[in-house]
């Protein structure tokens, strides 16, 4: 068979919560394919019946991956298209439809993405922390010493960090990122795009103290603010001096708008800024 008799692979994103947020084209490509393969097919079912598609359905996750990968992969080196779906928002992002479609290009079956929702980047655009650079770093470890060791390595990661967590840790988790984090600004949102749609802002030991006095609802993700270097002493002393020079020419040029001699603008800008004559002058001369 050739490769353009094989089927196709649809990365199919679902609502994060608000059932209007499907696209056309995901609807068109649910009712088309052969199959869909759901990671919880209780939950797809439901956004199935909602929208009248009668399209078959079966079960792809992280417990039957190994043995159900292969049967998917056969069906579309059949000629059969599938359409890959997640709980809520695009897959393959953080759950285990990476794999299928590692697997899918090995045997040069045609994988085609469908825009969509996705929780980090809605979460994101909306915190208000740098969108320049940015990482999703998705669910960080379960176990508490492989979780610190990793944050440990990311400690000094510039860009802006995403992370996602359930309720039911997110104080425990807030509490690694401020031992090894520090003091940082977080952004937490949660419930995105239903009725309690809710994003906390704040630095992450007020998130820490607010969820200790109120214990939060709903799936979360958790967007940290990136580390910011700290100036070697030459820099700073550098970078004070450059804004002083800064200040004195600007003192010297509005001083001598007013009549004073060179010399005198000089003398009255040192004394503005509390420094003296000579120095002024040295910081003003020094290339």
């Amino acid at each position: 068979m050739s490769d353009s008799d094989k089927g196709v692979l649809y990365l199919c994103p679902t609502p994060i919560g608000n059932l209007d947020d499907i696209t056309f084209r995901a609807l068109n490509v649910l009712k088309e394919v052969d199959l869909i393969a759901a990671e919880d097919t209780r939950v797809t079912i439901k956004l199935l019946n909602h929208f009248e598609i009668k399209t078959p359905l079966t079960s792809y996750h992280e417990h039957n991956k190994i043995s159900k990968g292969p049967k998917l992969i056969n069906m579309l080196n059949e000629g059969k298209s599938i359409a890959l779906v997640t709980d809520a928002g695009t897959p393959a992002l953080s759950d285990p439809g990476e794999d299928l479609v590692q697997d899918a290009i090995k045997e040069k079956i045609k994988v085609v993405p469908l825009p969509g929702a996705a929780a980090a980047v809605c979460a994101l655009v909306a915190s208000g922390l740098s969108t320049r650079r940015f990482a999703f770093e998705g669910f960080l470890p379960l176990k508490q010493k492989e979780k610190r060791e990793f944050l440990t390595k990311i400690v000094e990661d510039e860009r802006t960090l995403i992370f996602y967590e359930a309720p039911h840790r997110i104080v425990k988790t807030l509490k690694t990122l401020f031992d090894i984090f520090g003091n940082r600004k977080i952004v937490i949102a949660r419930e995105m795009t239903k009725i309690h749609e809710e994003f906390i802002r704040g630095t992450i030991g007020e998130i820490i103290e607010r969820f200790e006095a109120s214990t939060p609802k709903g799936e979360m993700v958790l967007v940290v603010e990136g580390f910011t270097p700290c100036k070697s002493p030459s820099e700073s002393a550098k970078a004070d001096e450059d804004e002083l020079k800064a200040s004195l020419q600007s003192i010297i040029k509005e001083e001598m708008s007013k009549g004073f001699t060179k010399n005198q603008a000089l003398k009255r800008a040192a004394k503005q800024v509390g420094v003296s004559r000579n120095e002024a002058y040295e910081i003003l001369i020094e290339k």
